[in-house]
């Protein structure tokens, strides 16, 4: 690094703080900014800078949005009275990977954590249980991470929902597929056993 201007070095450093990128491959995208023509570069800092002005969370469900509604809650075709909770866009990003379920998603933007002062009130709950009154939702999927704050948060969630006229399910744990029994921990062992159906 000795060897490098300034200027590449703070580039470089910019870079590392993103998730992920150590120094080998901040060193590797900056050079290769370096090497490219300056409208490229110019588009792609004008992209972040666009996606960093316009992004706001979508009014209903806390997803990200250009608009006030996000693509999934403006889309007809999608269910508003099934409602997946989840604790992050990236959980609804993953969960929308799968192609496969059809309602509508709410954001918490966390999870209950006491050591970290982090009440229900810091949550979007407030906002989840003002939806479940106006769309007349018949259906809540608690779809938190299987961590002690995911489960806390979902044990919070089935005890105030128990006041509404909802069907209250959670998403199943379990072996994944290609999973090899010898190397998963004896807790998913456990949630899956706990979770088995009939078969076939």
């Amino acid at each position: 690094m000795k060897a490098l201007p300034k200027s590449l070095k703070n580039a470089i450093s910019a870079l590392q703080s993103l998730p992920g990128l150590g120094e080998k491959s901040a060193t590797r995208i900056a050079m290769y900014l370096l090497d490219s023509p300056q409208e490229r570069v110019k588009e792609f800092c004008d992209a972040l800078l666009k996606m960093k002005q316009s992004i706001r969370r979508c009014r209903d469900c806390f997803h990200l949005s250009d608009d006030d509604l996000c693509p999934v809650c403006s889309d007809p075709a999608r269910d508003p009275q099934q409602i997946c909770v989840v604790e992050t866009t990236s959980d609804l990003l993953s969960i929308e990977q799968a192609d496969f379920f059809k309602g509508r998603y709410h954001v918490l933007g966390g999870t209950l954590d006491p050591i970290n002062n982090i009440s229900p009130e810091d949550l979007t709950i407030p906002q989840l249980l003002d939806r479940i009154k106006r769309d007349r939702v018949k259906e809540i999927i608690i779809a938190t991470n299987p961590t002690q704050q995911g489960e806390a948060t979902a044990h919070y969630l089935v005890e105030i929902l128990k006041e509404f006229p909802v069907t209250v399910t959670r998403i199943g744990v379990g072996i994944p597929m290609g999973g090899d029994l010898k190397y998963i921990d004896p807790v998913t062992i456990r949630l899956a056993l706990e979770a088995r159906r009939s078969f076939p």
